[in-house]
């Protein structure tokens, strides 16, 4: 029945290509009945052999195949790995314990036991599979787990505090470090960054220092420190038609850059 005049009765489209009234959609409908849009490119020889080789490949490949091996493999062989597990453990409050923590908890619980899981690709049995849980544990603490979830933990590794040395090699040993990340941000500037030795060990020991003298953020401190260090290159930083500049940082600079704030010893975390 048509609404009547001043009622404000208002029809909305449906969105292109779905059937009013349904969640369908005509090209998934008609997809196997239509014939597909082809576009012509061409290409090389070179390039035509790769795209021959990669279409037989992939007629040759069974996916049934390939998804069993695969669920074969992670029931035989998997490592599930469950980063910030102290985020949901229920602290006591006067209320009772955080219930939504409880329950993310006791939804990990029969997964860790043993049950087999629904997944796009089939069902996965995790009797066999390795759980390792982590979590920073500096307000919540292990005990405030449940009981069943600790018991499926039996093994408990604490990890050391890192040191100067181990942020020293965190700025220089890893394949995307932060020294090589800023110096490949420079180079786009047309500036060759440069650090010494001397620089990075400062830069290392101001972090130490800050992480032990104030709230302790890990590494993660060491990006906010590199970006006060530079953030004068970076502003005075040519563009691309500027002639190539190289810029070297000492522990003078860094010295001179950070000064000694982080030297206040910051005592709110000792009030009681």
């Amino acid at each position: 029945m048509e609404p009547e005049p001043g009622e404000g009765g208002v029809e909305e489209a449906a969105p292109r290509g779905e059937i009013p009234g349904t969640d369908m959609n005509m090209g998934d409908v008609l997809g196997s009945i239509l014939p597909k849009r082809t576009k012509l490119r061409k290409v090389t020889v070179a390039q035509a052999r790769k795209l021959f080789q990669s279409e037989e490949e992939q007629g040759m490949i069974d996916m049934d195949d390939v998804y069993a091996e695969a669920i074969e493999r992670a029931e035989r062989d998997g490592i599930v790995f469950i980063d910030e597990i102290d985020k949901v453990a229920g602290r006591t409050t006067s209320h009772g314990p955080d219930v939504s923590r409880e329950g993310v908890q006791r939804d990990i619980l029969p997964i860790v036991e043993g049950c087999t899981v629904p997944t796009k690709y089939g069902p996965v049995v995790t009797d066999h599979i390795l759980f390792i849980a982590a979590g920073a544990f500096h307000i919540a603490k292990v005990t405030d787990l449940i009981p069943e979830l600790q018991g499926r933990f039996p093994v408990r590794v604490d990890l050391k505090p890192l040191t100067a040395e181990d942020y020293r090699l965190i700025l220089t040993k890893p394949e995307n470090a932060l020294i090589r990340q800023y110096r490949a941000l420079m180079s786009v500037d047309r500036v060759e960054l440069e650090f010494d030795e001397g620089a990075i060990g400062e830069i290392a020991e101001y972090v130490y220092d800050a992480n032990e003298r104030g709230e302790n953020i890990g590494a993660r401190r060491l990006h906010t420190v590199l970006e006060a260090i530079l953030q004068d290159i970076a502003f005075n930083a040519g563009d691309g038609d500027a002639p190539s500049v190289e810029v070297k940082v000492d522990a003078a600079y860094v010295r001179n850059q950070l000064k000694s704030d982080s030297r206040q010893r910051n005592l709110h975390k000792h009030i009681l």
